[in-house]
């Protein structure tokens, strides 16, 4: 299965005046002849009104299958561990390791 990348999506909305909500932006998409796997990422994003080409890239997941195999507890633990709802798991901070830490002194 093909995936996207982010400036796949930010290239299909490139003509979207912000600010933008997600229908909006799945229509300017599909207009722009955006590939199938553009628009099911644009779809997968929260249904919150955008207010830039970066917010849009923060939130929308190129990855689909990025969670796929992870029971209930897991996305719980990875839903506790911080980040704007919607947010892809990959901008999330992760915690730093003992090891970076000591590194850093």
């Amino acid at each position: 299965m093909a995936h996207t990348s982010v400036p796949e999506v930010l290239g299909a909305i490139k003509d979207v005046d912000f600010p933008a909500d997600k229908d909006r932006l799945v229509t300017a998409a599909r207009s722009a002849g955006a590939s199938e796997e553009v628009v099911k990422a644009l779809r997968g994003i929260p249904p919150e009104q955008y207010t830039s080409r970066e917010d849009v890239a923060r939130s929308v997941r190129v990855d689909p299958d990025s969670d796929l195999g992870y029971n209930a507890t897991q996305r719980a633990e990875q839903a506790r561990e911080g980040g704007k709802p919607g947010l892809s798991q990959h901008l999330r901070e992760e915690p730093r390791t003992p090891i970076q830490e000591e590194l850093d002194r």
